[in-house]
């Protein structure tokens, strides 16, 4: 591969030839970028309620959903660097079609009401801080697309850097906050004791832990973890797995430092001036203002944004993570971004317009029910393939940490099992007439989840075996025969391993015959492509270096010229970039097949690449 090309790629980040401090701060990143969920608007309403409650008396609640989220991320970043698979990848493989789908669509419908949740902290904090009326800030929320793009362009390590600034913002409000408040601290070591729970204390606790474990971060996480360069080597591997360790303590305990903050400040502030119900977000800050002065609600806002805008960054990547995987669906990144957005916002408007500013609070709650109940179908799948030797080898997680994760999988779904049931409950008291629905449609959902949830954990058991490891969203190269040769000089064969590839290569060997020299060309585009580049080791890279390297070798045993090229990211300036590099007088590629709506989806890449280079192409249909 062209050397020229790692200055151009986006999040290479190599590990190798690094030892002491620098070797760990390679490593450091994409733990933060998931941390980012751990602290969202989502978490600030469980964290006010019970603050302002209960006082310091939750927080050993907090201390126990962090050990768990701890051990599920850990278990998640050891799915992406031993198999190189991302969760999502790893279900679709694991469990059949009819399984598959619901699957696909519970983690959408999961990162659509964390979206939800994002959109509208971001909007209370925009009010707070600028009085913007919050169906505006709803709508410039969506604006946030273009914000994403451009770090994407920039590359995985300013992503990483961006988010990171912002936790530190909201890590630095929350500081300033705390010095306003002033907390008694030996009350707060006190709370880290556990005690029992019972009444609404139990179900704030629900909310809590259901807030806190969210599923987006497992399939996010597995995938980030493949950004780091690592070789394949038992030893490089055991490296790299204690390296994301310390990520994920450092990262998830800030997260849970900043929760706690939350959490202290509703009880420093509210609970012991005798204000025992404050939910809401605007009314926390209302009553901080009266309580501190403008200062403290002015901090409360900058967080909230910063917690909002990080997090929806995230959210957006794991679906497009979710959407490749469970699918093996690739749509550019913008409409991938903007569908996401949309779904979060129509119901936020819809919310405002109807039922009034007021129902935001409400609307909050609900999309962490939502959370809730589709946390353990990630978390069940993710701890049946880390047990699963065949797959995992010798890196396979220990009997103690295998029983440890399973208490902790027993415990948040049977509690968020049971939040659901309590909100169903309040649904159908307050349901008056419309209980029909409750019974006719949501509640026959819930039960088809639970069957789904119950299959999920007994097939493994049933059908033991190895993931199959085709895991990308194509077919593997097929053989092909040799045409007549026409002479010609250098050819690129830029080649996507669809059932015209064939067609393809004849047409070039035709046109050039054994005194050309060719160029084989593929561009991988997945997600993980974008950010890590050249330094992409996942399964579908190296399948598709196999791909070409058997093209190749086809074609020199037959007596021609050939020599192979992979890139990564975009596919119209990737290859452009190589047929440049290499001085191609001519480049050969298949017709994309699509028009109308499916160009605005999968883009064209024929359309863009004849814009960027001056060699002809010869488009095979």
């Amino acid at each position: 591969m062209s050397s020229e090309s790692l200055s151009e790629v986006h999040g290479s980040v190599p590990t190798h030839n690094k030892k002491g401090w620098r070797k760990i701060l390679a490593f450091l990143g994409p733990a933060y970028l998931v941390s980012v969920g751990y602290m969202d608007p989502g978490n600030w309403a469980t964290d006010l309620a019970g603050g302002s409650e209960f006082g310091y008396k939750l927080l050993w609640v907090l201390l126990m959903s962090n050990l768990m989220a701890l051990l599920l991320q850990s278990l998640s970043a050891r799915l992406g660097v031993v198999c190189k698979l991302d969760l999502a990848q790893a279900s679709k493989q694991a469990y059949p079609k009819w399984a598959n789908i619901p699957l696909y669509i519970l983690a959408e419908i999961a990162i659509a009401a964390c979206d939800l949740a994002e959109i509208v902290g971001m909007a209370i904090g925009l009010n707070l801080l600028f009085d913007l009326p919050l169906i505006w800030g709803v709508a410039i929320t969506a604006l946030d697309t273009l914000l994403l793009l451009f770090l994407l362009n920039k590359g995985m390590r300013t992503m990483e850097l961006f988010i990171i600034s912002l936790v530190s913002i909201i890590g630095f409000s929350f500081v300033v906050e705390m010095f306003i408040v002033g907390p008694v601290y030996g009350e707060v070591v006190k709370g880290m004791v556990p005690s029992s729970l019972s009444g609404n204390a139990l179900y704030i606790a629900i909310g809590i832990i259901g807030a806190t474990v969210m599923p987006h971060n497992l399939y996010l996480h597995s995938s980030l973890v493949q950004t780091r360069k690592i070789d394949p080597s038992t030893k490089s591997i055991k490296n790299a797995l204690k390296f994301n360790f310390i990520d994920s303590a450092i990262a998830l305990n800030l997260a849970f430092l900043v929760n706690a903050a939350i959490l202290i400040l509703a009880a420093a502030a509210f609970h012991v001036n005798g204000f025992y119900d404050v939910a809401e977000i605007q009314d926390a800050s209302k009553l901080l203002e009266n309580l501190f002065g403008k200062i403290a609600p002015t901090f409360f806002a900058i967080a909230l944004i910063a917690a909002g805008q990080s997090s929806t960054i995230t959210g957006t990547l794991a679906g497009q993570i979710v959407m490749e995987g469970h699918l093996k669906l690739r749509i550019q990144p913008w409409v991938r971004r903007m569908i996401t957005r949309l779904i979060a916002i129509i119901p936020a408007i819809i919310t405002i317009l109807y039922f009034g500013e007021e129902a935001l609070g409400r609307l909050l709650v609900l999309s962490q029910v939502v959370l809730s109940l589709q946390l353990g179908f990630a978390v069940i799948p993710l701890i049946h393939f880390n047990s699963d030797r065949k797959l995992m080898k010798e890196h396979t997680i220990k009997l103690w940490v295998k029983i440890l994760a399973w208490v902790c999988a027993g415990i948040i779904v049977f509690l968020n099992i049971q939040l659901v049931i309590n909100e169903l409950q309040g649904w159908l008291v307050t349901a008056g007439d419309n209980a029909i629905y409750l019974y006719t449609i949501v509640i026959p959902l819930i039960l088809a989840c639970f069957a789904l949830l119950v299959y999920i954990f007994i097939h493994p058991f049933i059908k033991p075996g190895e993931l199959k490891k085709r895991l990308v969203p194509h077919a593997k190269g097929v053989d092909f025969i040799e045409g007549q040769p026409i002479s010609y000089q250098h050819i690129a064969i830029a080649v996507d391993f669809s059932d015209n590839t064939q067609a393809i290569i004849q047409n070039a060997i035709k046109l050039g015959g054994k005194s050309a020299n060719y160029l084989f060309v593929h561009v991988v585009e997945s997600a993980a492509a974008r950010y890590l580049g050249k330094n992409t080791l996942d399964h579908e890279t190296q399948q598709d270096v196999n791909s070409l390297i058997q093209y190749q070798d086809k074609l020199i045993s037959l007596g021609y010229n050939a020599s192979h090229e992979l890139g990564f990211g975009v596919a119209a300036t990737e290859i452009a970039k190589i047929v440049n590099d290499q001085k191609v007088d001519l480049v050969i590629m298949g017709a994309h097949g699509h028009s109308g709506i499916k160009d605005l989806l999968f883009g064209t890449t024929v359309n863009k690449l004849r814009h960027k280079i001056d060699t002809p192409i010869l488009i095979v249909q």
